[in-house]
């Protein structure tokens, strides 16, 4: 069986051919992919060959999905109606919306109703997406205190009244301005019960993405506000701080390492071909606007902010010796990225991934993290920039021969403090001076399931931290399904180790050994073809849909 599904996985297909393709830069996907193939097949639990996780910036589920199937539909946005049949989440609409607990007149000025922001207040400001104080906006789970804790106003010139305060950390698109990822959900596949595996910003989120396990900081260097003393002599990673070596890191502020093994080393110890390709990651590149080396950089079109491509605090690898590329070398060519052996140590920029496809080479295991400008964090980026992104590299997938075989993931790493009404389960405490959930310095109070990497419980690991949105996206994923199974970051990698490990675990602490996979959201077969979504890069319409007969 498992011959036969892997002949008819690789059996070529013929699309339309892409609409609406963005201008080509030396760092895009290509408009017209070539669809060369070099089947490499290596043994899978299930006909799944190659994981695409699309790692993005800054959102709460209900931030993107609160009131999702239900659109607006406002003359002059991209229109958006749900399929017949379509299933509800667990979002904000009814009595959430109209009565919700932040009217709450602790949040001052702030306070308020959830409200929907249009496609033209896409940029908005970065809210506050702190350990403590996402921990205190939940407000021993009342989560009735974000405008006071996690609310940022503006930017201005915005539109007056309630963006203008605290209680913009209470507005959330729907299918009007994140199109695309709604679309997709129609077709594929949407978990609502996702969650961070701690509370706390960026660098927690890739960390926890990579291996399931913060605690274990080591050569923290220049400043402590990224850690939290774990009660047994070490380091707990609590914030962001960028990492030691990497050549493109500060070299004022705060760096570290992390000790322990990630999901990398696994793959590597199997010899296996696995890729992180990250924006801004090839420094030889000369940008359109003249930038180079670690300022590379774009100006979004919708923010007005110009950002640096390669932000070295998002790069999870990095903090791991074993896992790094701090001089960010280049691969010797397109066909041995993400091969054993490569100097390029599987640390890539986005470029390299699409080159290395279209050389032939698709790594069995890969993790996208988009320039800075389009990877949807608040402040620098948005939602219309990250779709260009997500839609060109899922149109450039669906195109190729590969596709029958390929599974494409998209999910966040943090919440950037917007309201999300769900609380999710403690399944893991910490009392700390940073821990504010249940009382000062506390967050929960169940006996902790987890540890560190020495074996003892670390503490400054709360969680689950804030609920996240998780799509799946493939021909095996469920179609127009809402999936509920409990979830968190973790998950992902949980996957890649039963799909191509045999369930082999990350090892003493991580959350892949307590948590489900995302494998709830998929089927064995297809249903009944190998489907595709073809979209719109600027609006997320649809351009072309269907499926290729085995």
């Amino acid at each position: 069986m498992r011959e036969f599904l892997a002949t008819t996985l690789m059996a070529a297909m013929t699309f339309a051919p892409l609409t609406n393709a963005s201008a080509a830069e030396p760092n895009a996907a290509p408009a017209k992919p070539a669809v060369k193939t070099r089947a490499v097949h290596v043994p899978t639990a299930t006909p799944i060959q190659h994981i695409v996780v699309i790692f993005d910036e800054n959102n709460s589920f209900d931030h993107y999905f609160g009131t999702y199937p239900n659109a607006t539909n406002p003359q002059n946005e991209p229109p958006f109606t749900a399929l017949p049949g379509t299933p509800t989440v667990n979002g904000i609409q009814g009595l959430l919306t109209n009565l919700n607990p932040n009217l709450n007149p602790a949040n001052g000025s702030g306070a308020t109703n959830p409200f929907r922001l249009d496609r033209s207040q896409a940029a908005t400001a970065d809210q506050d997406h702190d350990y403590t104080p996402e921990q205190m906006a939940f407000d021993v789970g009342l989560m009735d205190l974000f405008p006071l804790n996690t609310g940022t106003a503006g930017p201005p010139p915005s539109g007056g009244g309630i963006v203008d305060t605290t209680g913009l950390v209470m507005g959330y698109y729907d299918g009007n301005t994140v199109t695309a990822l709604w679309n997709y959900a129609q077709y594929f596949a949407l978990n609502d019960n996702t969650y961070g595996v701690d509370f706390g910003p960026s660098t927690v989120g890739a960390i926890n993405l990579v291996s399931g396990q913060t605690n274990g900081v080591i050569n923290n260097i220049r400043g402590t506000g990224a850690v939290i003393a774990d009660g047994n002599g070490g380091l707990t990673l609590i914030g962001d701080s960028d990492p030691n070596n990497d050549m493109c890191s500060t070299t004022s502020g705060e760096n570290l390492s992390m000790s322990g093994q990630n999901i990398g080393n696994l793959l590597d110890n199997a010899g296996l071909s696995w890729g992180w390709f990250q924006g801004g990651f090839d420094l030889t590149i000369t940008n359109p606007n003249g930038t180079t080396g670690c300022n590379r950089s774009h100006t979004s079109t919708i923010t007005g902010v110009t950002e640096k491509d390669y932000i070295p605090h998002h790069a999870g690898f990095q903090y791991y010796a074993s896992t790094a590329n701090w001089q960010h070398t280049r691969p010797t060519s397109p066909l041995t990225v993400g091969q054993p052996g490569d100097p390029g140590n599987h640390n890539y920029d986005v470029h390299d991934f699409f080159d290395a496809i279209n050389a032939g080479n698709f790594p069995a295991v890969n993790f996208i993290k988009p320039f800075g400008y389009q990877n949807a964090h608040p402040g620098y980026s948005d939602p219309l920039d990250e779709q260009t992104f997500v839609v060109d590299t899922i149109n450039f997938l669906m195109q190729t021969t590969y596709w029958p075989s390929t599974l494409v993931v998209i999910t966040y790493d943090d919440s950037d403090g917007w309201y999300d009404h769900q609380l999710g389960p403690i399944i893991n405490t910490s009392q700390t001076t940073a821990d504010a959930l249940t009382g000062a310095g506390q967050c929960g109070i169940v006996t902790p399931p987890l540890a560190g990497v020495d074996g003892a419980h670390a503490q400054g690991r709360c969680g689950y931290g804030p609920r996240l949105p998780l799509l799946v996206i493939s021909p095996y994923a469920r179609q127009n399904q809402v999936d509920h199974t409990l979830l968190d970051q973790a998950s992902i990698i949980h996957f890649i180790e039963d799909n191509w490990l045999n369930g082999q675990r990350i090892g003493i602490g991580s959350y892949d050994a307590i948590n489900n996979s995302i494998a709830s959201m998929l089927q064995v077969q297809p249903n009944s073809c190998f489907r595709y979504l073809l979209l719109n890069d600027e609006t997320g319409e649809i351009t072309g849909k269907g499926c290729a007969a085995p």
